[in-house]
């Protein structure tokens, strides 16, 4: 339960992160737009940061196995494309869920993955300190 909780803060972080440096992500799009106190901001990432693990352990691993030839051709890059599928899924989930989280296009989806992945990698090793 506690790996859990560790990886939900991990990927609410690093979509935060990416909602602040990236300009086609948003986390105040829809009607209920996360504008309301920190602890309804938090809730509504730890929302979001749920649907993505969710995609990214269901659906990713079927996307990386399909992919792999072209994994293999791009020496791991196509794993990028991939990423940013993913956040582009979870924004379309967040959408129907009527959770204000949204990707606008795919070069946007692109960049975030890049900085998902920056910023969960050195998060995920600190909690794996603290574990």
């Amino acid at each position: 339960m506690k790996d859990l909780a560790i990886r939900l803060g991990i990927n609410a972080a690093a979509l935060w992160v990416a909602a602040a440096v990236v300009g086609g992500i948003e986390l105040n799009k829809g009607s209920d737009d996360g504008r309301g106190s920190w602890g309804d901001r938090a809730v509504m990432l730890l929302i979001v940061a749920a649907i993505f693990a969710t995609v990214n352990a269901i659906v990713k691993p079927i996307a990386t196995l399909i992919g792999l030839p072209l994994i293999v051709v791009t020496i791991g890059l196509f794993i990028f494309v991939i990423n940013a599928l993913m956040l582009l899924l979870t924004s379309a989930i967040s959408d129907a869920l009527n959770v204000p989280f949204h990707v606008e296009d795919f070069g946007s989806a692109l960049f975030g993955a890049l900085v998902v992945t920056l910023v969960s990698w050195p998060l995920s090793l600190v909690g794996k300190v603290i574990d």
